[in-house]
């Protein structure tokens, strides 16, 4: 089994073809789906989705791109709906210093208002991080010290960062989620991290429709090709791609809480 730890399947990029998509992970033996939120309404979607797929499992939240919205009355629809049974984690949370949209200082104040939330709720959060690793780590940090759940505190999606950075992450208790750019030619850095870290701290994730492989770059991703991710860390780790994805998938289990995964 592979599990894809963070797809937007929920968008309308897939809405032609959502089930023929599934269909093809299904073949490909990906047969667990994670979709992350952006906002209220992509929290409800991926919900309704996994509500209607045993083997599809919503987080609830606001993207750092769109806490402009984020008041203290979402802050308590996302808290209510958060206890919904297939719901597994707060995310994607964070910040993000690329596109630079919402002020930085309202960014941070939305970060920090969800971490507590998760503590409150009891779930592993999903992190957001683009060119902003300095005052994500440091927000996580104090975050750590305070929070439940130390030994499953959540990942740092779609990890992009140094070596220092990931060691940082892992010594909180954080998994870090690989994506797509690692089988880009040029992405020597992120393979060295992916050979790197420890087998059990390492997700697999598509965030499709974005960061399309190598394989089919420039075109849509889906979750079927995770399996072109593995392949290419169980390349760099010098291990059988089945290792790769049976550490992958427990990992998941674990930080998601997932259970017995046997009937899918």
């Amino acid at each position: 089994m592979i599990i894809d730890t963070h797809c937007h399947l929920n968008f309308d990029r897939f809405d032609e073809d959502r089930d023929a998509i599934m269909t093809r992970a299904t073949d490909n033996n990906v047969r667990v789906i994670v979709i992350p939120a952006i906002d209220e309404i992509t929290s409800h979607e991926a919900i309704s989705l996994a509500e209607k797929h045993a083997g599809v499992f919503a987080c609830v939240g606001y993207h750092p791109n769109y806490v402009i919205q984020f008041t203290n009355e979402t802050r308590e629809k996302i808290h209510a709906i958060s206890a919904h049974s297939k719901v597994v984690a707060i995310g994607e949370i964070g910040l993000d210093y690329y596109w630079d949209t919402v002020p930085r200082d309202q960014q941070k104040r939305a970060f920090e208002a969800q971490l507590a939330l998760a503590t409150d709720v009891n779930l592993p959060v999903v992190i957001h991080c683009r060119d902003a690793f300095p005052d994500t780590l440091e927000i996580l940090a104090d975050w750590t010290k305070r929070t439940n759940y130390p030994e499953r505190p959540g990942v740092l999606h779609s990890f992009a960062g140094t070596l220092e950075d990931a060691k940082r992450a892992l010594d909180m208790g954080f998994y870090l989620g690989i994506t797509g750019p690692v089988t880009f030619p040029k992405a020597d850095g992120l393979r060295t991290v992916a050979r790197t870290i420890p087998l059990d701290r390492l997700l697999i994730e598509t965030d499709a429709p974005f960061l399309t492989p190598q394989q089919r770059r420039g075109k849509r991703n889906e979750p079927a090709y995770v399996k072109w991710i593995g392949e290419r860390i169980a390349i760099e780790r010098a291990i059988e791609p089945e290792a790769l994805f049976a550490a992958t998938t427990e990992n998941a289990r674990h930080l998601f809480q997932l259970g017995d995964l046997s009937a899918l």
